[in-house]
């Protein structure tokens, strides 16, 4: 296995920091806000009881599943059994792995979309099978690409991953694809596994569209989704699989053996955020979306022009035409060199992430200005022409 990429990054950016630098840190997609203040109140109350030390239940208690539940109905008028079609994950990372562990045997060929989040490559490479790619843009190249996939590989493939708004390009899909995504897995006989951990961090106006409500969807499809991004409770690790009652019970078998649930007060305080007031998660999503306008125009000034991202925290950023030459990898760490910015290369991604930079809007908007003011200098260093600030 390679190096992972956002522990390589990590590496970069600590290094440079313990050499007394300011290092703006735009690499790992690791929120900088806090928990809402009931949800920290809940976990200090119930870690004063007594009891709510011990061993917990590896699907999640019965309270936490019952609000991933009501979220659901809620947010997307989707109806789920809590004891059947959700289990909670230590975030959607572990889940996605655990899965592949359940439902992959060496010798499958899963697809999966490149450039992606590594987990959703390598959770199924350690569990024996081989990876076919597929595009991430969901235009009609990708779906040239599945059917070649189901033409030509064998044995056919078994499992289909997306990941909608993504990681790391953060593109997004309508409900008009999942809808024709699900009539193709029912035809080709594929299982989706959707990762939706990006679900409210949507701009414009523009909600994001869950495959679980395509009617028939549960038939095939499981999908994940974090609280880490939502409710900026990454460290807490909570996380969650919904849907197919099948793929639901095959993961629940699995953590059955390999771990005892999440420390209970964390599940009682997940319980909170779900069930409490939402005001936190419109609030986060307006501050997602200044930092977005802020990075794309300050950037742009700077003479490195950004795609809008329209949902995620991340923006997908072509290389510079100019410093194309230099790869993802070698223009980060100039980047990270010469302007004191830490973004992750584009090929840690996928090879189709070659030129491309992730960039994490982690950071408020006076540090986002202050990166573009430093990239600026490194871009006239580099003889790249930029306009006025």
């Amino acid at each position: 296995m390679p190096p992972y990429v956002i522990a390589e990054v990590n590496g970069m950016r600590a290094a440079a920091r313990a050499a007394g630098r300011d290092i703006i840190d735009l690499g790992m997609g690791n929120p900088d806000l806090p928990p809402p203040a009931h949800v920290i109140e809940k976990l200090c109350e119930v870690a004063q009881k007594p009891d709510a030390h011990g061993y917990s239940a590896s699907s999640g208690i019965p309270g936490i599943r019952k609000a991933q539940a009501n979220y659901y109905g809620r947010r997307f008028n989707v109806d789920l059994d809590p004891e059947t079609e959700v289990v909670m994950t230590m975030g959607s990372k572990e889940g996605l792995a655990s899965l592949a562990t359940a439902i992959t045997a060496p010798g499958d060929v899963v697809l999966a979309p490149n450039p992606s989040y590594p987990i959703h490559t390598f959770g199924f490479i350690i569990a024996g099978a081989t990876i076919r790619s597929v595009p991430t843009t969901p235009d009609e190249r990708y779906w040239d690409s599945l059917d070649r996939a189901m033409k030509y590989s064998v044995p056919r493939p078994s499992i289909l991953i997306v990941n909608y708004p993504s990681n790391p390009t953060a593109e997004t899909v309508d409900l008009a694809f999942y809808e024709r995504l699900v009539a193709w897995a029912k035809e080709n006989k594929v299982w989706i596994l959707s990762d939706l951990a990006y679900s409210e961090l949507y701009f414009d106006g523009n909600p994001t569209r869950s495959i679980l409500e395509v009617p028939g969807a549960k038939d095939v499809a499981v999908e994940f989704t974090s609280m880490s991004k939502t409710f900026s409770m990454a460290g807490w690790r909570v996380g969650f699989a919904v849907g197919n009652q099948r793929l639901i019970a095959a993961l629940k078998r699995v953590k059955s053996y390999l771990d005892y649930g999440a420390f209970t007060p964390i599940q009682a305080a997940a319980c909170a955020a779900l069930n409490g007031p939402q005001d936190i998660v419109e609030k986060n999503r307006e501050l997602y979306q200044k930092r977005r306008d802020v990075m794309v125009e300050a950037f742009g000034r700077s003479g490195w022009d950004i795609p809008s991202p329209k949902a995620s925290m991340f923006a997908w950023a072509p290389l510079p035409p100019a410093l194309m030459h230099l790869g993802s990898l070698e223009f980060s760490k100039q980047l990270l060199t010469h302007a004191e910015v830490a973004v992750a290369p584009g090929v840690g991604y996928g090879e189709d992430g070659e030129g491309f930079v992730r960039i994490a809007m982690v950071e408020n908007e006076q540090r986002l200005r202050q990166a573009a003011r430093n990239i600026k200098r490194y871009l006239q260093s580099m003889g790249v022409n930029s306009s006025a600030a």
